[in-house]
């Protein structure tokens, strides 16, 4: 391992989430509703982290000034991805601790109060950059519990996630040539190669451009029905990065109905793969085609796309139907909404909510649970294990099956018209044995961890325990898919706050592991990757 190269990279990654804080800085200033000693609290908050910041960065880097020519080969680009997160967490968790927040907040009951610990805010700040949206605030909405600033900070540190800081580092630092493809190669993981392979500093910057623009409209266009500028630009980071933080108790169910269909197509575009939109802008349809049709045959030739389009249509369908039946709703318009907005808010590892989807039924709840591990398309900015791993795995299956009674067939498997060898075929299946394992191992040391608090004025009802169980598993599942909201006393209308610290230590490491697609954090643990050769 290359440690002055390792430092360098991380002083200049500290640095750059450092001054990052510096965009929340004006929201500081006192407006309407605001209590200025608050907001006060809240800059001395964010301007410590921020000399903090780049006191670390300063201190790593200078360490490691000397290695700036240096090869960033495979160990060191999966170091930079695993400890660079870990320290964005990190540093990302100052401005709530040191600002004196509140995770719960009671106006008559001041000894009531609970301030946020290190173990929540450090939740809290993994939560955003790895885009989960799980939350320990009760009071978002309270100015008196959390800084305008912190709470715009918070929203902000998923759009920094979202599309990767990583992938931000790369655009920004072109010289670092081949070692940037290493860097984006474990930033933004996918299990086949990308049609679409320009340079890598183009590859990076194409693809902020995108998702800067995407942003950029989102806000516009909320600003335009009807929210407030901070509001705008809080949403459209949680749409874009498929996070799910929000300024309001009620999440997106806060809103009217345009609003909420608009989050629904911005949630749907922040799913597809950001390459498509590369081929799009650069894409020339072909002879005799239309340039409008031609790029449409672009998108819709892709069989990921349509898997991801068939998904959401079978979900919103199937949660439709639950509702319709139970006639949930006073209108059937209001029933497909909110069953569209889950199914898109939940498949892409968004996360918002409209309505409290624990009072659907049984059948509505157990097709939420499954749709926490499928995720959006590869290269986009949802989480979860992706819909290319879906095709893959069913392309292994069938093929294992025809060997099974015809094991002297070579059948070559093919995806996206190309070959996929057997490196990616163990991959897959590999990854999937993972998930399991860390769900089914996360779910255990879960629910070994949680002394059962939540649950305890319910022990002497029929069930109280089972409902334990499932609520630790779905609050699993949903930080290893980057979910957010999970099952019963986690969903929508709850959150994480009266979890053990422990507890929530265990589902930081599972919201990062998620993020990073396993590797990039389990490889710290083997003695052997920090060897010097």
């Amino acid at each position: 391992m290359n440690w002055p190269l390792l430092c360098r990279l991380l002083g200049l990654l500290a640095m750059l989430v450092g001054g990052s804080m510096t965009l929340s800085l004006p929201w500081a200033f006192p407006f309407a509703g605001q209590v200025e000693h608050v907001e006060t609290r809240g800059a001395i908050g964010l301007v410590s982290s921020i000399a903090l910041s780049l006191l670390t960065g300063g201190g790593l880097w200078w360490y490691g000034r000397n290695a700036g020519k240096d090869t960033i080969l495979r160990k060191e680009a999966l170091a930079v991805v695993g400890l660079g997160w870990i320290l964005a967490g990190v540093l990302g968790a100052l401005p709530l601790y040191l600002s004196g927040s509140y995770r719960k907040y009671y106006p008559d009951a001041p000894e009531l109060n609970v301030r946020v610990t290190v173990a929540d805010a450090l939740f809290e700040s993994v939560s955003g950059f790895s885009t989960t949206g799980a939350s320990v605030l009760d009071e978002l909405e309270d100015p008196r519990a959390v800084p305008r600033c912190v709470m715009f900070w918070r929203s902000f540190t998923h759009w920094l996630g979202g599309m990767g800081i990583i992938v931000l580092f790369v655009a920004i630092l072109g010289q670092l040539g081949a070692g940037g493809k290493a860097l984006m190669r474990r930033e933004v993981p996918g299990p086949i190669s990308e049609a679409v392979r320009p340079r890598v500093q183009e590859h990076a910057l194409t693809m902020w451009l995108i998702y800067v623009t995407l942003s950029a409209i989102a806000a516009l266009v909320y600003s335009l029905e009807g929210m407030s500028l901070y509001d705008a630009l809080c949403h459209s980071f949680g749409t874009l990065a498929t996070g799910g933080f929000s300024t309001y108790n009620d999440s997106v169910g806060h809103f009217g109905p345009l609003i909420q269909w608009t989050v629904i197509l911005f949630m749907f575009l922040a799913g597809v793969n950001f390459s498509l939109y590369y081929l799009v802008l650069r894409g020339t349809p072909r002879l005799g085609e239309g340039k409008v049709w031609g790029r449409l045959k672009l998108v819709f030739g892709d069989p990921e796309f349509r898997v991801y389009v068939a998904i959401l249509l079978i979900a919103t369908g199937l949660l439709f139907t639950y509702l319709l039946t139970r006639r949930q709703y006073d209108s059937v318009v209001e029933e497909f909404r909110h069953a569209a907005f889950m199914s898109v808010a939940i498949t892409t590892t968004t996360g918002f909510g409209t309505e409290d989807y624990t009072q659907w039924g049984e059948s509505a709840k157990g097709l939420i649970f499954l749709l926490m591990f499928c995720g959006g398309c590869s290269g986009s900015t949802a989480g979860g294990i992706k819909v290319i791993r879906f095709m893959l795995l069913a392309k292994v299956v069938r093929l294992e099956v025809e060997k099974a009674f015809r094991p002297n067939v070579v059948r070559p498997m093919k995806l996206f018209g190309l070959p996929v060898d057997r490196d990616l075929r163990h991959d897959v299946v590999v990854y999937f044995a993972l998930v399991l394992t860390l769900f089914v191992g996360g779910w255990y040391a879960l629910c070994l961890l949680e002394p059962g608090d939540q649950w305890a004025a319910h022990d002497d009802v029929p069930g109280a325990q089972a409902e334990k169980l499932i609520d630790c598993a779905s609050a699993v599942a949903s930080c290893l898919n980057n979910i957010g909201p999970g099952l019963g006393k986690l969903g929508p209308a709850e959150n994480y706050s009266d979890f053990a610290a422990g507890s929530k230590l265990l589902l930081t490491v599972l919201m990062l592991l998620g993020r990073l697609e396993l590797f990039a954090i389990l490889v710290l643990f083997a003695p052997r990757f920090w060897r010097v050769n």
